[in-house]
């Protein structure tokens, strides 16, 4: 503890990003670092899990100690260690969770395990110190498109998540396809600022229903198809328009389910967060639906959407205070279920 505020140092390491952080008092943020590793996996197409592992492994000290040093603190000033458990790559995991097991050890601190995706939710707690509960929470990923309804710090629960390929995942999978380069989401937003959705239609292919599930393969199969249709007929499609029209469709399907659980639970705030939440597209579309419908929207700024530390001391924060620890003994789960 430093002038009476409860420091926690966060790592993160469940995927492609090398990230350390201290934050106080779950809100106010000394430092967060990021290494990424984007370029190192570009010339793959995407993230090898191996090759993610290795350079963690190589990163992970320096970074901590980075964070350390632009926070102005030492190991001696921290309360406790945060990490992210899971889901996220088994390899990249257990590189943060040995790292973060070790200094708890040494430094007698309790060990807090941080749920990746409760993390991302945790950002808006950055941006935005009163949040209020009750809310819904989308968090839209690489690898995830999960809805959540939340009552309390402890009381996370999931009502609506991807059937098959997360949004993320879908972006990444189109640019391959349309021969953009990874990563696939910021590649298709700035081809997109330049096209014209109507100028490639594709089907919605889901309403709303009785669920908030997700499912974006068929939208995914749907450009290809009509791709080569097109191609077939001589026709001259543009790039820039498929991803515009791409684009608009995911945005358009990620309203409709997550603007659907505000009415359907009755809150009045909904929560984005996970890297695709950084797209300028999505963030003013659901800005203006927010408006419209006089709902309190809540959007962390795109540093804070992608994989980051902060938001796993954050969120470490109000485990702290209701002394929820984990025992050294505690493994990585790369399918770790929100609970």
């Amino acid at each position: 503890m430093k002038n009476g505020k409860v420091l926690i140092l966060g790592i993160e390491t469940s995927c492609d990003e090398t990230a350390a952080a201290v934050v106080a008092d779950g809100y106010e943020i000394l430092s967060n670092v990021v290494s990424s590793q984007v370029e190192i996996h570009r010339c793959f197409g995407g993230v090898v899990p191996e090759v993610a592992s290795r350079r963690h492994l190589e990163m992970l000290n320096p970074v901590i100690d980075l964070a350390l040093k632009e926070a102005g603190v030492s190991f001696d000033d921290l309360d406790a260690v945060a990490v992210t458990q899971g889901p996220g790559l088994l390899g990249s995991l257990l590189v943060g969770l040995m790292a973060a097991k070790s200094l708890a050890f040494a430094l007698k601190l309790p060990l807090i395990a941080v749920h990746h995706i409760k993390a991302h939710v945790y950002a808006n707690f950055l941006a935005y110190p009163r949040v209020e509960f009750p809310f819904v929470a989308l968090v839209v990923s690489g690898g995830h498109t999960d809805l959540i309804y939340a009552t309390s710090h402890s009381d996370f629960r999931l009502i609506g998540r991807t059937k098959d390929d997360a949004a993320g995942e879908a972006f990444d999978k189109v640019a391959r396809f349309l021969g953009l380069e990874y990563p696939g989401g910021p590649a298709i937003e700035r081809k997109a600022r330049q096209g014209d959705p109507a100028a490639f239609p594709l089907p919605h292919l889901q309403r709303t229903g009785e669920d908030f599930d997700t499912s974006f393969s068929g939208l995914k199969t749907a450009v290809i198809y009509r791709w080569r249709q097109a191609q077939e007929k001589g026709e001259k499609v543009r790039v820039e328009d498929v991803a515009a029209s791409f684009q608009a469709t995911v945005v358009e399907i990620l309203q409709e389910k997550a603007f659907a659980a505000v009415r359907a639970f009755k809150v009045p705030t909904l929560l984005l967060a996970g890297g695709v939440a950084a797209n300028g597209h999505l963030r003013a579309r659901f800005t203006t639906r927010a408006q419209e419908e006089g709902i309190n929207l809540l959007i962390p700024p795109p540093a804070l959407c992608t994989d980051n530390a902060a938001m796993v001391a954050a969120a470490a924060y109000y485990q702290f205070l209701r002394g929820d620890f984990a025992p050294l003994t505690i493994s990585a789960e790369a399918g770790l279920p929100l609970g």
